[in-house]
C-alpha cells in the first residue's frame, strides 16, 4: 500500500491534463472578450451607417 501511495504521488499524468484545461479555459475567455468588443463596435458602426443613409435625400 505504501508503494502504491508513493507511485501515485510521483505520477504527473494528471498534471498535464490540468494544464491543458487551464490553457483551454484561458483561450475561450479571451475569445469571449474579443467577441464582446467586436460586437459592441460593429453595433455602433451599424447604427451610425443607418443614420447616415436615412438622412440622405432621394434623388
Amino acid at each position: 500500500m505504501i508503494k502504491f501511495i508513493k507511485n501515485f504521488r510521483k505520477d504527473e499524468d494528471g498534471a498535464v491534463t490540468v494544464d491543458w484545461v487551464v490553457l483551454t479555459a484561458a483561450v475561450v475567455g479571451l475569445a469571449v472578450a474579443a467577441y464582446s468588443s467586436i460586437e459592441t463596435a460593429t453595433t455602433g458602426l451599424t447604427a451610425s451607417t443607418a443614420t447616415y443613409i436615412g438622412s440622405q435625400a432621394p434623388n
